[in-house]
């Protein structure tokens, strides 16, 4: 099957009446991947459990740097009113920055860190633009989860993503701890695409940022699922990085603790996948949650 074949045929039927378990019909890690970081036993752990962790991925002074920027940003006022921004309904605080690596230098320069790239080209088989960027701030006290879902049902059903070639990498800034909302997720489960029930509304994007409700699994596949491959938790120091699939079954709880937790995330997706009309959407997510300039990342 050829990529234009790919673009117009829908192997991943979602949003309709009845939901579904369909078997993954892409590979996870691509063919033709060009030497990288990536050793061999961290691509073979990414191909079976859907990601893998990098420990210490950026230094102790990296990671001040990064944290100071996401102070900054969080307390520009031209920021903070920016359509990109989205803010807590409940705290009003700073939830998520979108296209963050156009907003901040420093973050443009890290999706372009040999660190970062050349492990997304080696899981990809090919060159890659950045899909979405953000940063996240999940506050202590008031920082709000969000429930299970697969992030490609939205790619493809929202904004238009044929198959499952892209790859988000999360990079912690501070440090994870199992009580802090730190991300779960479920290893194995990346090889079966839940199709959900009920139809995408208008503008689905101007809620499902803060809560998302349409593109939800069920509980039963959710119980499923978690019965089948059970349940891992993303937990580290501030610098350690998550790679995981675009089909990867995540969620997070709400941090009801002292501790923050925040990072910066990057998808890339590959310069072969590039979306086209949604497949289950009336109109397009605006640029800035789904780029469509597919100019490929370079150093």
């Amino acid at each position: 099957m050829t990529v234009a074949d790919l673009s117009t045929t829908d192997r991943y039927p979602t949003r309709g009446s009845d939901s579904a378990l369909l078997d993954r019909a892409d590979p996870t890690v691509w063919p033709g991947g060009s030497t990288g970081p990536a050793a061999r036993e961290e691509l073979a752990a990414h191909d079976a459990k859907g990601f893998h962790v990098v420990e210490g991925l950026l230094s102790p002074a990296e990671v001040q740097t990064y944290w100071q920027e996401l102070e900054r940003l969080t307390r520009d006022e031209e920021v903070r009113s920016d359509e990109r921004t989205i803010i807590e309904r409940s705290s009003n605080e700073v939830r998520s920055i979108f296209e963050v690596h156009r907003i901040s230098p420093l973050i443009g320069e890290l999706a372009r860190d040999p660190r970062v790239l050349d492990r997304a080209r080696q899981i990809l088989g090919s060159d890659v633009y950045v899909h979405q960027s953000r940063i996240n701030y999940m506050p202590g006290y008031r920082g709000t989860g969000f429930y299970w879902h697969s992030d490609f049902e939205t790619w493809h059903a929202e904004d238009g993503m044929p198959a499952m070639r892209a790859v988000s990498i999360s990079i912690a800034l501070t440090d994870n701890y199992p009580f802090n909302g730190g991300l779960m997720i479920m290893p194995g489960a990346h090889r079966t695409f839940v199709s959900c029930a009920g139809e995408t509304p208008d503008d689905n994007y101007k809620s499902s940022l803060k809560k998302q409700e349409a593109g939800v699994p069920s509980e039963d596949d959710i119980t499923k699922l978690a019965y089948e491959h059970g349940i891992e938790q993303f937990t580290g120091s501030a610098g350690s990085a998550l790679w995981f699939d675009s089909n990867c079954m995540h969620g997070s709880g709400n941090n009801i603790t002292p501790y923050p937790r925040s990072n910066i995330f990057i998808v890339f997706n590959s310069v072969e996948n590039t979306l086209v009309e949604p497949y289950a959407a009336k109109s397009r997510r605006p640029d800035y949650i789904a780029a469509r300039d597919f100019t490929p990342v370079r150093r």
